[in-house]
């Protein structure tokens, strides 16, 4: 039985960490000391941030800054936390776990690591944008309204994904997106490792269940170590702040409690 009672939340890319806020108040209701910290550079308001592209220092992010931030927070913790990232913090996630930084791991519609291949269509019309391919690396990248639609919140009345989109969207930096296509994105899937959940849903345009089956499947299942999978339908990228987001965070803790 999991002894940490510490949550450490990892955001993704393309929206504020305070996407995390209901998720870390469930969690501090159940007990836990629960913390979601900014990105480096991503510590203002969304508004105000938006309003430095296309000048953003955001732009000079790298993957392992953000992920070095990461690890200089986990190392400052009492106990080892329980990890819990979505989309690139999903990812993210995966790499925490995978060098033992975390007691547990859950990646919710995580990005692949690298030799995951995307086959799927709808994963390129949603993310290639963000790799900024031929233009400047010095300007950051600011998620569409159209594609925030396709990528994260399609399903949603318009009124409510227009909403969302003012409320958590920020710039991105296009080196970090190909960072995550590098080897700053390797897991080593033969490695014991601490217990991880993968999360998916086949409604995710950006993420597709697909994508998320392949990855669960690249971990060696037959070395003492605990890696499960978790479909759920009707969740589009933006689960974690549907309507019924409180469901999955009940999900994911009665994962944790048996573990």
């Amino acid at each position: 039985m999991l002894q940490s009672k510490t949550i450490l939340f990892v955001t993704g890319c393309f929206v504020s960490y305070k996407c995390w806020d209901n998720w870390v108040t469930f969690f501090e209701s159940k007990g836990y000391t629960a913390l979601a910290p900014a990105w480096p550079l991503k510590e203002g308001a969304p508004d105000v941030l938006r309003s430095q592209h296309p000048n953003s220092p955001i732009a000079t992010l790298r993957m392992n800054t953000v992920l070095n931030n990461y690890i200089d927070i986990a190392k400052q913790l009492p106990e080892k936390p329980i990890i819990i990232g979505h989309s690139f913090g999903g990812l993210m996630t995966q790499i925490l776990v995978n060098r033992d930084y975390g007691a547990a791991g859950v990646a919710i519609h995580p990005v692949p690591p690298q030799g995951v291949i995307p086959l799927e269509l709808s994963f390129y019309k949603a993310g290639t944008g963000s790799l900024g391919l031929f233009t400047s690396t010095k300007k950051d990248y600011l998620m569409s309204f159209k594609t925030w639609q396709y990528a994260f919140t399609n399903g949603m009345p318009e009124a409510t994904q227009r909403a969302e989109y003012d409320k958590y969207v920020v710039p991105e930096s296009k080196l970090l997106a190909r960072d995550g296509l590098s080897s700053a994105a390797k897991v080593d899937f033969n490695k014991p490792h601490a217990p991880l959940l993968i999360v998916s849903s086949p409604a995710d345009n950006i993420i597709p269940a697909s994508l998320n089956k392949r990855n669960f499947k690249r971990y060696k299942q037959n070395n003492g170590s605990v890696t499960e999978y978790l479909e759920v339908p009707s969740r589009n990228h933006h689960v974690l702040g549907l309507p019924n987001w409180k469901e999955d965070a009940q999900q994911v803790l009665d994962w944790i409690q048996k573990q």
